[in-house]
């Protein structure tokens, strides 16, 4: 080869790589610059949706692009987790809304998991933290804690409890509930918390721990009887209904929480600008009003604080799985 001919071969080859190499910091640059797909594991209608949904038009309008709402619901949320995590492009334009059972609870579990939260998805932020509200249909003669447990402890008490699906929070309560108190309240899980409040709502079935954001509205209207919350301290919602620990079950705790993940190997500076993006709405008052009206104060913070929370949950709630002996139906 001339010398001439092999310098051009070079520079060309030169010129290749270093465009090659320029195409990923361009395209975080540019980013956003097409629609974003906001996959929720569940279906519409419940609480993962409504925050998703209010969510969506303050990212459209901050980011300048179109952001879609995808339910992609099934297996306790691990089916639109896992396309998520195994299946999305790790370049920041499908979001995860990112629930504590997936995320937390359901590696414990299941004996197979199709991914892996830890390793497999990049916490951006964390949105919620929700308390359940212990609540029955109208129909169930209770209005307290102590006269539902006596009625589920009834020889022949065919009570049941729904729940957005196996290992999600709703479930979870119902079986320490169960555990701490010595009923045996049959367990019916659902493809999402919006189905399991309907069938509640209907009668089809009596008792439900669920979300306060979503049940609230019913509850204010007369639909649903509320008899404890699982936070620690009361809810403003719902001022005279009491703790769980208040109605006489010690140290009975627990929240359901939620975040925004992308798939592993996203860049960090798409990771930092939608997570500087979502604390600038949450620090919005106007949004800040809306969010806390569906049951959950403001959470916000930096990826490292939703991994660490990721983190120590997953020891926490998989330890709570396995004292109350949680199984798939």
């Amino acid at each position: 080869m001339k010398r001439s001919t092999f310098l051009a071969t070079m520079s060309a080859a030169l010129s290749a790589a270093l465009f090659s190499a320029a195409l990923p910091a361009l395209a975080q640059d540019n980013y956003p610059s097409k629609t974003i797909r906001f996959v929720v594991p569940y279906p519409p209608g419940g609480p993962t949706d409504l925050m998703a949904r209010l969510i969506q038009g303050e990212l459209t309008t901050r980011l300048g692009v179109t952001v879609i709402v995808d339910n992609k619901s099934g297996a306790g949320g691990n089916l639109g987790s896992a396309e998520v995590a195994k299946q999305a492009p790790a370049d920041g334009y499908t979001l995860l809304l990112a629930a504590s059972g997936p995320m937390a609870v359901n590696p414990t579990l299941y004996r197979s998991m199709p991914f892996v939260p830890m390793t497999d998805l990049a916490p951006v932020i964390q949105i919620s933290a929700f308390p359940l509200v212990l609540e029955v249909h109208p129909s169930v003669p209770v209005n307290n804690v102590k006269e539902l447990i006596a009625l589920a402890q009834k020889p022949g008490s065919k009570l049941a409890f729904a729940s957005a699906g196996n290992g999600t929070p709703q479930h979870l309560a119902g079986e320490i509930f169960n555990t701490q108190v010595n009923t045996n309240i049959s367990h019916i899980p659902y493809r999402g918390a919006g189905p399991a409040l309907n069938d509640l709502i209907g009668g089809q079935v009596q008792v439900m721990f669920d979300i306060l954001g979503s049940s609230l509205p019913h509850i204010q209207g007369g639909k649903l009887k509320a008899l404890a919350v699982t936070s620690a301290k009361r809810h403003p919602s719902l001022p005279n209904v009491p703790t769980m620990m208040e109605a006489g079950i010690a140290g009975y705790e627990i929240t359901g929480w939620h975040g925004i993940a992308v798939r592993a190997g996203t860049p960090a500076p798409i990771i930092q600008k939608l997570n500087t993006t979502l604390n600038a709405i949450f620090s919005e008052p106007e949004f800040k009003k809306k969010w806390e009206a569906i049951g959950t104060p403001v959470v916000g913070g930096t990826p490292a604080q939703f991994g660490e929370l990721i983190r120590k949950e997953s020891v926490r709630l998989g330890q709570v799985v396995k004292n109350a002996g949680v199984t798939l139906d």
